[in-house]
């Protein structure tokens, strides 16, 4: 870190999952961490796993006015130390194929998973400037690579592949380092929340649509819920994080996990028909 001095970090999404664990791994760590909460309560349950460094910070990625907020009140505790660093985590995923999602939850996927981390970068940046900070995207390998019924929430990680590349030319010239995690099976209540989306989202399709999905929906379930039984720590990802505020040259991107290690292999290696053969085996898709 070039600013001694400053040790704030932002993070979004911190209620639960990674960013919660990113939150309590970095304040243990001694920094002055600001965690981005949708709910006051969450931000007290962390509270009391962390020490008093910790300040929730009330923060929906979606709506302008509390990232407003949220940056008046980083900047009274901050005065002139700048950031040192900002976790873009927050989001959601839908998922369900791409003839039957409502194209109202598509563009909230959109919307938190990449304008989101759009609107609080562009907040926070002039306080990353100061210090030379840096900037960690939260991504995932379904940014690399996607599966059937992940197309929403892999076209928000594809998205954000790009953008992390493009904001890292833009930001170099004063000294800010960009990087991407790319984790795969992760232990998270995301995909809890995004099973139980789903299955309310199935419900409302169409009988014809349900029937014509059904064996395709079946088959990744199955496959997800064994994947979910392998998955890692979130605290796995947050030492990850760790390394990106600090190595003194950090890595553009980060895979974490085995299967993420081996699925962006088999994207670098095969080609896109022979990929499709062996995921569809894999799944047992019908053919």
């Amino acid at each position: 870190m070039s600013n001694e001095m400053s040790r704030a970090v932002v993070i979004t999404g911190a209620s639960t999952g990674i960013g919660a664990a990113c939150a309590i791994h970095l304040d243990r760590l001694g920094y002055q961490v600001f965690a981005g909460v949708r709910k006051a309560e969450d931000g007290v349950a962390l509270q009391k796993t962390c020490s008093d460094r910790l300040v929730p910070i009330e923060l929906d990625v979606t709506d302008l006015s509390t990232i407003q907020k949220a940056h008046a009140l980083v900047l009274q505790h901050i005065e002139q130390d700048g950031l040192v660093g900002l976790v873009n985590n927050a989001g959601i995923a839908v998922v369900g194929p791409l003839e039957a999602v409502p194209l109202a939850d598509f563009r909230r996927q959109l919307e938190v998973n990449v304008i989101g981390q759009v609107a609080v970068t562009q907040i926070f940046l002039p306080l990353l400037r100061q210090t030379r900070g840096r900037i960690i995207n939260m991504g995932s390998i379904a940014g690399l690579t996607t599966m059937p019924l992940m197309g929403p929430y892999s076209a928000s990680k594809f998205a954000l592949e790009a953008i992390t590349d493009a904001l890292r030319l833009e930001v170099r010239q004063w000294g800010i380092h960009v990087s991407i995690i790319e984790p795969g099976a992760i232990a998270t209540p995301i995909w809890n929340k995004s099973t139980l989306d789903a299955a309310d989202r199935e419900a409302v399709i169409t009988e014809e649509l349900r029937s014509l999905y059904q064996p395709i929906m079946a088959a990744v379930r199955k496959v997800v819920g064994e994947a979910s039984k392998r998955a890692i720590s979130a605290e796995a990802v947050a030492k990850v994080v760790e390394d990106a505020l600090t190595a003194s040259t950090p890595r553009t991107r980060y895979l974490v996990g085995t299967d993420a290690k081996l699925r962006a292999l088999m994207r670098k290696l095969l080609s896109d028909r022979l990929s499709d053969k062996i995921l569809s085996w894999i799944l047992k898709l019908p053919r």
